[in-house]
């Protein structure tokens, strides 16, 4: 598997760019907003999703590892493949995203060109659930009175975010008196944190 690839940018295409690494042509699908700020003849370096079928083989490239992982997420939705998964995180910040669909917001889902109302229902009810998982779920903030930082801190984990962002973000969002105290609130009050970067 590949898991990132950093080179010289050969060429740009309306949906991909090659990136050469040591005389090899790296064909790597990326969004929009990857490819503008790309320059031929630049060095650029992506976290990549290798996608090997028996009669396909393709590179989808992200900037971070949170939109790789996210990408990741999108992926064990049902109906999401990964054209659909990638036109979903190249069109705004993850942390944008994480909150809408913990906020059940399907309206920004739906603005995204290929996401009909019934794919917004299906990604976020699959996504909600397994992020339920890691203990972030709209339910969840009755069974957690009083969040604490390792718990808001394990559930951006869950989400893609590093450590350093995760503790960084918890911080701001359990020293803001104004948000409610439960997990639910802390997350979306720390993806919030996430969003001004």
């Amino acid at each position: 598997m590949i898991a990132s690839v950093e080179g010289r940018v050969g060429a740009i295409a309306a949906d991909s760019l090659v990136i050469e690494v040591g005389g090899i042509g790296y064909r790597v699908f990326a969004a929009p907003s990857v490819l503008a700020s790309a320059g031929a003849g630049g060095t650029l370096k992506l976290h990549t999703y290798h996608l090997v079928r028996e009669d396909q083989q393709a590179l989808f490239g992200f900037r971070t590892p949170e939109e790789l992982g996210f990408f990741n997420l999108l992926l064990t939705v049902t109906g999401v493949g990964p054209k659909v998964a990638l036109a979903i995180v190249g069109s705004r910040p993850t942390a944008d995203l994480q909150l809408a669909i913990l906020q059940q917001d399907q309206a920004v889902l739906v603005s995204i060109p290929g996401i009909g109302k019934k794919l917004a229902e299906r990604i976020i009810f699959e996504l909600k659930e397994k992020v339920s998982a890691a203990g972030v779920a709209a339910g969840s903030a009755a069974a957690f009175a009083s969040a604490s930082e390792g718990e808001v801190v394990a559930a951006l984990q869950a989400l893609g975010y590093s450590l350093g962002e995760a503790r960084e973000a918890s911080r701001l969002a359990l020293a803001d008196a104004a948000v409610d105290s439960g997990l639910e609130e802390r997350v979306k009050a720390a993806l919030r944190t996430l969003l001004r970067d």
